[in-house]
């Protein structure tokens, strides 16, 4: 593992060169000095040799450079928090103590390092095995299975290994939501800082890198999700257990000083024990929290001074302590699920965080002014349970110029002209989209080059104390055109018409149209998109007959993913033969109308998955035990069938989710 404490006390050092540049100028050369020395340890030992039981082969030395690193971490760390509340006279006596530490680092790395042995061999077969069958039970026939994904794991770059056991153990917490991942990845510091480079975008490479190694792959159903397949899954976690760096618990226990990221799921009402050396801790809780947590965060939030992240689910908070705004290292801020309805004043004193998720927070949740502090503020994600379910935000938010997500916005009150210069975002979801704002809200939104999603939902009617779509109408939608370059587009709410401009969105891959109740034909100008791959239609068209006009053959060329849900849909009569070339997953969400399913959908040989929520008839049609229309679906090696009649026993033979 010194190998693991190496590269990342390295990374550190390298982000704090680029982000306080100006505090380190005089101590740039020792800095530089101590990164260069430490390259040549990761020459000689991978973090594998713990794992494998070396280091006693190797004597002490592994072990104390280890010791020594996390010291030397903590004084950077707490340089660092003293630096920020310092005048400039104090400051600068600081720089030069921290100057003498830096000296003293440096030659007792040295004095470390001519002490390693001088040869190192790669793993042998008999350590990897002795490995294997200390950790799992020992199966023959799996155990070369195992061994082969041993050596690709050990064969893997570093940041890649730090992102695939951090998927093993975190992904629950976020349903596997490859956006929710990369946030935290980043905010932990598990991807490296270059100068020039979006630290998002090299981490979403890792895990592409991953998805076609095999490591980790996409949820069947649910694209923007993964999962880490057997038998990575146990094999990272007996690399987790031996490396003792990432912990997830569902138990009190003493958490190992050696911990950095430690997760606690699905506790009862209280927290197990923490250490102060924390850089990660995430809570999420069955019932929420009892009050006696309430005082046990905020002695946590006092002693964990170098947290990064720091996120909690389904904890039912009802208020974050002041100590939050004195978490100086502070990155990730996550409040899901919560009654939380304002963020302490001190809040704005978190110069380095970056991202700040409140989303389904409390009732008239209010973001404060406080906000508008957070300079280097990347993602800001937000939805209350009320009205349309839109976040009123402060003006000027605009002033937050590294901004890439802002969710969950009302763009009135003059926010919709302020977006205009947020030329970095790249991600935008507006709520409650009305007449007063909606047309300077399109002039703003086509200035936004790095664009690549929106969403849009409109305001919606209110009748008899809820609100409807029905007769909530985009205004002015026809004659907006956005990016050309845009990726992904939501829009939710009544459509007059298909808008002529989607047809030319060449770079889009994911649609989505919710409650356009449209009478014609959505699907006539996307069917010839080259690049969209998912397409929803949440009670888009509101006929009861779709027929081959529908999806032509050819048309579609490379959509893997269609979901159509519909109240008054009865029958999908007739596909072309061609139609649909790509298609994998094809899934039906509450159309309980739905009587028939197309005639040459057995032609669509790529389908892999079926999800059907239908008519009890057509479900006995389709029936795998003497169903007439059985075989328009029996080549498909997954189908589900949701419905009243999955209760008659031994009438469907369901098969099991994979």
């Amino acid at each position: 593992m010194a190998a693991s404490f190496v590269t990342l006390f390295q990374w550190t050092l390298n982000s704090l060169l680029l982000q306080e540049n100006e505090i380190l100028l005089g101590v740039k050369d020792q800095i530089e000095s101590l990164i260069s020395q430490l390259d040549s340890v990761g020459s000689f030992t991978g973090d594998v040799g713990r794992i494998l039981g070396r280091e006693s082969c190797h004597g002490s030395w592994a072990s104390e450079l280890r010791g020594m690193l996390r010291q030397a971490e903590g004084f950077v760390d707490d340089f660092i928090i003293r630096a920020y509340g310092q005048t400039k006279k104090d400051r600068k006596d600081s720089i030069a103590e921290f100057g003498k530490e830096l000296q003293n680092i440096n030659s007792r790395v040295s004095e470390i390092l001519n002490r390693r042995p001088r040869v190192e061999t790669p793993p042998m077969l008999e350590e990897i095995q002795l490995f294997l069958r200390s950790t799992f039970v020992y199966d023959e026939e799996k155990e070369t299975d195992l061994v082969s994904c041993m050596l690709n794991y050990i064969n893997l770059p570093y940041d890649l290994k730090l992102s695939l056991l951090f998927c093993r153990v975190f992904l629950g917490r976020y349903g596997g939501s490859r956006d929710g991942v990369v946030r935290v990845l980043v905010a932990a510091g598990l991807v490296q800082e270059k100068p020039g480079e979006l630290m998002e975008d090299k981490a979403h490479e890792n895990i592409d890198k991953l998805i076609s190694l095999r490591m980790i792959e996409e949820v069947k159903n649910d694209r923007d999700h993964f999962k880490v397949p057997s038998p990575y899954f146990g094999l990272s976690m007996g690399v987790i257990q031996a490396e003792e760096f990432f912990i997830s618990s569902a138990e009190s226990t003493i958490i190992s000083p050696m911990a950095r990221h430690v997760s606690f799921h699905d506790v009862d009402n209280t927290i197990p024990n923490t250490n102060s050396f924390l850089h990660s801790l995430f809570v999420s809780a069955k019932d929420g929290l009892s009050e006696a947590s309430s005082e046990w965060l905020r002695n946590v939030l006092h002693n964990a001074k170098l947290l990064r992240v720091l996120d909690f689910k389904n904890t039912l908070l009802k208020s974050l302590p002041d100590e939050v705004g004195k978490l100086v290292h502070l990155r990730y801020l996550g409040v899901r699920h919560s009654n939380i309805t304002k963020l302490p004043e001190s809040i704005s004193n978190l110069r380095n965080l970056q991202t700040l998720d409140i989303y389904w927070s409390g009732c008239e949740f209010e973001l404060s002014n406080g906000v508008l502090n957070l300079a280097q503020l990347r993602h800001l994600k937000m939805f209350q349970p009320m009205n349309d379910n839109e976040v009123r935000v402060p003006q000027g938010i605009s002033r937050l110029r590294n901004l890439q997500t802002l969710e969950g916005i009302y763009a009135g009150s003059g926010i919709a002209k302020e977006l205009g210069v947020m030329t970095q975002l790249r991600s935008l979801e507006v709520r409650c989209v009305s007449d007063d704002h909606a047309d300077e809200l399109y002039f703003s939104v086509v200035k936004l080059s790095m664009l690549r999603k929106l969403s849009l939902t409109v305001e919606r009617e209110r009748r008899r104390g809820s609100y409807k779509f029905e007769n909530s109408f985009f205004p002015c939608l026809e004659s907006f055109s956005p990016l050309p370059l845009l990726q992904t587009l939501e829009l939710k709410g009544r459509l007059i018409e298909m808008p002529l401009w989607l047809g030319s969105m060449e770079n889009l891959t994911k649609l989505y149209m919710c409650y356009s109740h449209l009478s014609e034909n959505p699907t006539t100008i996307l069917q010839f998109l080259p690049n969209l791959k998912d397409l929803v239609m949440w009670h888009a068209y509101k006929g009861k007959r779709m027929e081959k006009e529908f999806f032509r053959a050819g048309g579609f060329p490379n959509l893997e993913y269609l979901e159509i849900a519909s109240h008054v849909l009865v029958e999908w009569t007739e596909m072309e033969e061609g139609a649909l070339p790509s298609l994998k997953s094809l899934c039906f969400r509450n159309c309980l109308e739905l009587m028939v399913l197309p005639e040459g959908l057995q032609h669509v040989t790529t389908l892999r998955t079926l999800r059907l929520h239908a008519h009890e008839d057509l479900i006995r049609r389709l029936s795998p035990t003497g169903g007439l229309e059985n075989y328009k679906i029996k080549h498909i090696p997954l189908v589900t069938y949701i419905g009243h009649t999955l209760s008659s026993p031994g009438f469907w033979r369901r098969l099991p989710l994979q």
